[in-house]
């Protein structure tokens, strides 16, 4: 990740690791990171030029201040004052992942066809830490296409267990035998 938003979120995690404030800003980034995506009209707001810069950073204040770590407040205001507010989300992206590699988490994406249960996604978490060695967060989704089955994306890798990717091997199969 080397875009400056990429970058921020990276300088971020730094800062707070060093302080020892990497999981009070991690769970702080993450809720404002879900008040950003419920109002995105007020990121346009802290966005808008036609605003001056000491108004819009007074927005935050009367928002977040007192609420969160101050390290984060001053980290948005930052991005305010730089007009790189619209580019957060990648910041929160790149301290998750500098996040993730040093407390030994790893995050799987699960399709099914459909919800999973509790039980079974709890399951299926364990039994990806257990071959991880890792502790395993899991972002579920639901795709029809995949008929059924599962496919799991875990470190870069894909185990697709899926009826629709059984059938699409057998398609490429048919497709390559020579008759």
């Amino acid at each position: 990740m080397t875009t400056a938003w990429g970058l921020y979120g990276q300088s971020l995690y730094d800062l707070a690791a060093e302080e020892k404030a990497d999981d009070q800003i991690m769970e702080e980034l993450e809720a404002v990171r879900g008040i950003f995506r419920e109002n995105p009209d007020y990121i346009t707001l802290l966005s808008e030029p036609s605003i001056p810069g000491k108004n819009r950073i007074q927005l935050l204040d009367d928002a977040f201040g007192g609420q969160i770590h101050p390290y984060l407040l001053n980290f948005l205001k930052i991005l305010v004052e730089k007009g790189m507010l619209r580019g957060f989300s990648t910041c929160c992206s790149a301290y998750r992942k500098s996040y993730n590699r040093d407390h030994g988490i790893s995050e799987a994406i699960v399709t099914s066809a459909v919800p999973l249960s509790e039980d079974q996604a709890q399951a299926l978490q364990a039994k990806l830490e257990k071959v991880s060695g890792r502790k395993v967060l899991l972002n579920r989704r639901v795709d029809a296409k995949v008929l059924g089955g599962l496919s799991v994306e875990l470190d870069g890798k894909l185990f697709d267990g899926t009826v629709g990717g059984r059938l699409d091997e057998i398609r490429r199969r048919v497709t390559e035998t020579v008759l």
